[in-house]
């Protein structure tokens, strides 16, 4: 869970957005942490996935 922040910059989680459509068993999430002033919208990176072994967009979820 993304922990309380003093000030703008916060803690997210992203999760693979294609091993969560195949219904394969697990998950590949990454925290990280971005400035809530400077990216007000939901971040999308592309990281690796160990499961599927190859590099996938991951979306920030709440």
């Amino acid at each position: 869970m993304a922990k309380k922040a003093k000030g703008n910059r916060i803690q997210v989680i992203m999760e693979c957005t294609e091993h969560k459509a195949t219904g394969m068993p697990g998950t590949s999430r990454y925290i990280t942490t971005k400035n809530r002033k400077n990216t007000a919208e939901r971040l999308e990176l592309k990281k690796y996935n160990p499961v599927l072994k190859k590099v996938t967009v991951h979306k920030e979820i709440k």
